[in-house]
């Protein structure tokens, strides 16, 4: 391994969960991610697939919570779940509010002060973190898929529906779909993007989707008792762009189900399945 600090290793399901730790030439600083190698990986290259977790997340929660490695070590995946944000940078009002800076780099990079020293989740997420993987572990970079929750189901739609040509395929739950047009999208796209709004059509999916189809189906799930299903996710602006530009989508209401990594658990081998029939065959 080069570059990369091994901070804990566990084994399950017959394959292996490592926490590592590396210093980002993107973030300027320490990054942190975690990755789960199926236990084909013993023996060959195997694809990828990477989750993007929401707010307040650390490359713990998914791993933890979601009920995945079992599924990836199903079909032969490695999971990769980077952090939400550059930590302990120094930077002013990092650790001010909950819904923005640490654990909310938005996966963008940001072009204003003073965010823009550390806070380059989008080249992150789609550049260096991926030449990391490629380097260190037996993968195979041409055959990738990315899904997240939330923040990261925004993260997941816009890294996809601008580099297709890198991913193979594509899910969510409960993402943020349009933020130019929510509170969290306005406030968080602002202050890192700055005031001019056509730089923010970069980062929502909605916008994306009118640009350029997506080249496979998409896949999201959305519960109906999120609570911040009306105000702040939007998953009919996503859906009605969608339909114009004639892109295989399917949005499912799961009946009852909340913002919680329950409802992740709930259908997550449905999101698996859906990638390694990309990825796999």
């Amino acid at each position: 391994m080069t570059d990369l600090n091994l901070k804990a290793e566990y084994k399950l399901f017959d394959g292996k969960l490592g926490f590592y730790s590396h210093l980002s030439a993107c973030c300027n600083g320490e990054m942190r991610f975690a990755i789960y190698q199926p236990p084909q990986a013993k023996s060959q290259n195997v694809p990828i697939l990477y989750f993007l977790s929401g707010l307040t997340c650390t490359e713990e929660n998914f791993m933890v919570k979601a009920g995945a490695q079992r599924l990836a070590a199903k079909y032969g995946l490695m999971l990769v779940v980077p952090d939400t944000s550059p930590r302990n940078t120094g930077t002013a009002g990092e650790d001010e509010e909950w819904d923005f800076g640490t654990g909310a780099g938005f996966y963008v990079d940001a072009e204003q002060k003073p965010w823009v020293n550390h806070y380059q989740m989008y080249s992150y997420v789609v550049r260096e973190l991926p030449d990391l993987i490629a380097a260190n572990f037996p993968v195979e970079p041409s055959r990738q898929g990315i899904f997240g929750h939330s923040m990261g189901g925004h993260g997941a739609l816009v890294c996809a529906l601008r580099n297709p040509q890198q991913y193979k395929s594509v899910s969510a739950f409960a993402p943020i779909v349009a933020p130019m047009h929510c509170p969290w999208g306005e406030k968080t796209l602002s202050r890192y993007l700055g005031e001019d709004r056509e730089s923010w059509r970069a980062y929502d999916a909605s916008e994306l989707i009118r640009q350029g189809k997506f080249h496979s189906p998409i896949l999201i799930d959305q519960g109906t008792a999120d609570e911040f299903l009306a105000e702040q996710l939007l998953p009919a602006v996503f859906e009605q762009a969608c339909e114009e530009v004639n892109q295989p989508l399917t949005l499912r209401y799961q009946e009852g189900y909340d913002h919680s990594y329950y409802f992740i658990a709930t259908f997550i081998e449905d999101h698996i399945r859906h990638h390694a029939i990309a990825l796999v065959g």
